[in-house]
């Protein structure tokens, strides 16, 4: 008796795997073994895809990983391999996949994710016995670039300008807007809540994904020696944790529901941040549209070494900022409270300010007793 689990609930996947399974172990069934031999990539792509559903709905998998590998196959993976049987995929195939990607000037870390996805589709269709072993991949080196952030100078200046420019035209005046522009109306004037987004994120180490699904009752008042917000949001990037606010969010928090209120909204299942927008992928949209082109306006697109910002560069600020001026802040700390590891606060915000931290140290100067 050998048992193996197959790791999904589909009953034909798991046949197939069962089949495979038994054919490692005797010398049977070689018509199956010749009829997987011809099965298509696309056909393993389907039947992977399935099981990653399972394990989506199982809690295994997360839902935008999920999402993400369903669009490499489908936008490039399966219209280049999709009608070649697995097993006659080759090396030079998927070095002439990395040629037509590279054509299309994608990132180091994009480039890498498409190779991840094909091989996980080549790791199933081993487990199932269709191929003896996985073709080699090329190696890729994925080049470090963070998200830009701001320094406190840009980010007041960010905050000021939001303020001042609510109730004006988003576009230029004198652009013509095109016909299918998917900004509906309502959208193409600056409102309240951008401002507010902008200055709650730098202050709550938040996601922008986490602006889609904040409702008023994620949010408690917390007053006692320390005065801060705590936000119990649902699961991001598997991290569960409550995040705690600077005290500065408590002051925005109480503004905007004060506002909201008068307008008939603060109650709990409300949202946060546009609340009067009910599909919230596209109101996050709507706010990063209108942040990109304040960046635009303000020539602040790009940050000082070329790197695009985005939303996702406040929650960037918030932490490089505490990392400059908080004292004492170990990483740890700061990585569980912002939803992250500690390998990515050094990676991605701590390495450049490792200097700047100890400034101090760098422009002291021994006396001259010391000095003898």
């Amino acid at each position: 008796m050998i048992a193996r689990s197959t790791r999904t609930t589909q009953l034909e996947d798991a046949k197939r795997w069962a089949v495979g399974l038994f054919h490692r172990y005797t010398n049977l069934g070689q018509v199956d073994e010749e009829q997987l031999s011809h099965t298509l990539f696309k056909q393993l792509a389907i039947q992977l895809m399935r099981r990653e559903a399972a394990r989506r709905d199982r809690g295994e998998f997360a839902e935008l990983s999920y999402k993400a590998d369903q669009i490499r196959l489908a936008t490039e993976i399966i219209p280049f391999f999709g009608d070649l049987p697995v097993k006659a995929i080759s090396p030079i195939d998927i070095e002439a996949f990395c040629s037509k990607l590279e054509t299309r000037s994608l990132s180091s870390t994009t480039l890498s994710l498409y190779l991840m996805t094909l091989r996980k589709v080549l790791k199933y269709a081993l487990a199932i016995n269709a191929i003896s072993i996985i073709p080699s991949m090329p190696s890729v080196k994925i080049r470090k670039r963070s998200r830009g952030s701001f320094t406190p100078t840009e980010y007041v200046k960010l905050l000021k300008t939001a303020r001042a420019l609510v109730g004006q035209p988003v576009l230029n005046p004198n652009r013509t807007i095109p016909k299918r522009f998917w900004i509906i109306p309502r959208y193409r004037r600056y409102p309240k809540d951008l401002a507010f987004v902008i200055a709650f994120m730098v202050n709550s180490f938040v996601r922008p994904s986490d602006l889609k699904t904040l409702r008023h009752r994620h949010i408690e008042v917390v007053r006692g020696q320390h005065t801060y917000l705590r936000l119990t949001l649902p699961e991001t990037k598997a991290h569960d944790a409550p995040i705690v606010t600077l005290r500065a969010a408590v002051r925005l928090y109480e503004h905007l529901l004060e506002q909201q209120k008068t307008e008939g909204f603060g109650r709990p299942d409300d949202f946060l941040f546009l609340p009067s927008e009910h599909n919230r992928s596209y109101g996050l949209a709507v706010l990063g549209w209108m942040f990109r082109n304040l960046l635009e306006k303000l020539e602040l697109r790009d940050g000082p070494h070329g790197n695009p910002r985005t939303l996702y560069s406040l929650r960037h600020t918030a932490i490089t900022l505490r990392l400059l001026y908080g004292t004492g802040i170990d990483m740890l700390t700061l990585a569980r409270n912002a939803r992250t590891s500690v390998e990515m606060i050094e990676r991605h915000y701590a390495s450049a300010l490792t200097a700047e931290r100890n400034i101090g140290m760098l422009q002291s100067k021994r006396s001259p007793r010391q000095r003898n």
